[in-house]
């Protein structure tokens, strides 16, 4: 009966001790100065689940597998497989981290990547942010983010990359391939209006806070999805697709307080007050609860920017 007993309580114990693992934690990455984000439920359980950002491709990809051995949390990522993708070698993503001060210290490495030092990387508890869109707020004076006539107020977001923004007639483009652009200020709650224009087969985005980014892409009449235009990246889907044909101005209007998020695209509500619950493939700062600035994708291909007006928004 003592034998039982015991091992009764070294049971009780190892699950109590993962449960201290469980909840959304936002992550730095010091050496790239990348944000990623986890979010951890039913550790020390029998049926662990997690979810993260970003392993693979800029999702949320689902956590594979999860335990905790001698106070060390390990969680793998198989990289996904697309159905219409022809058969490869695929990765595994291992992440181990151990609870310190109340923070994660972590590595990250890939399976197979021989003597490839390990990433190291600190999460911290994602905050509880409680403000509500609920009509209490006020608007402020109107900043005019893009001037129309050259990058005032914008640096890249990238120093390495080469810097090919220029502006012409008061629109501001790119040319990949560039690094994305980034605000000198920040922002917290606001109303953001951007008219912006695509090419075929554009793939842009605007970062929120340098945290969630609301997606760019020429997909004129294709189904609404979480990658597609409008969409709050890899997390929620607009409503409908609301996108024109490539080649015409377009706009977003965007109202962020806390984490409620709206988006209109060219005067069609695509998602009303949604809830953001982390970060997404965007983000350059883990700092979910401090303003952050904005962040205009340009890596990956053309996008051009007529107006960038945000509206702070204060009680």
């Amino acid at each position: 009966m003592r034998s039982l007993f015991g091992l009764l309580l070294l049971a009780a114990s190892a699950f109590s001790a993962g449960s201290d693992f469980n909840g959304r934690w936002d992550i730095t990455v010091p050496q790239g100065k990348r944000a990623w984000w986890v979010e951890l439920n039913g550790v020390g359980t029998s049926s662990p689940s997690g979810k993260f950002v970003s392993a693979y491709g800029g999702d949320m990809n689902t956590i594979t597998t999860i335990t905790v051995e001698n106070g060390e949390l390990k969680f793998t990522i198989d990289q996904p497989v697309r159905a219409d993708a022809p058969p490869k070698s695929t990765s595994r993503s291992v992440y181990r981290a151990r609870l310190v001060g109340g923070k994660l210290e972590g590595t990250f490495e890939v399976e197979g990547r021989g003597s490839a030092a390990p990433v190291h990387w600190t999460g911290v508890r994602a905050p509880v942010i409680n403000e509500k869109d609920d009509g209490t707020w006020k608007e402020g004076k109107p900043i005019q983010l893009f001037n129309g006539s050259d990058l005032t107020g914008w640096k890249a977001l990238n120093p390495d990359a080469p810097m090919k923004w220029s502006v012409k007639e008061g629109v501001l483009r790119n040319a990949p391939p560039t690094t994305d652009l980034i605000s000198e200020q920040k922002f917290w709650n606001f109303k953001l209006h951007v008219d912006f224009r695509i090419i075929q087969q554009s793939n842009s985005g605007i970062g929120l806070r340098g945290r969630y980014e609301i997606q760019i892409l020429d997909d004129y009449t294709k189904a609404p999805n979480s990658h597609g235009a409008g969409a709050l990246y890899s997390r929620v889907a607009p409503s409908v697709n609301a996108s024109k044909p490539p080649g015409e101005w377009q706009s977003y209007d965007i109202r962020l307080v806390g984490r409620q998020l709206t988006v209109v695209h060219n005067g069609i509500k695509v998602l009303d007050k949604v809830e953001v619950e982390g970060l997404t493939a965007i983000a350059n700062n883990s700092d979910e609860g401090e303003p952050g600035p904005f962040i205009v994708q340009g890596d990956h291909s053309y996008v051009e920017i007529k107006s960038f007006v945000v509206t702070p928004l204060t009680h």
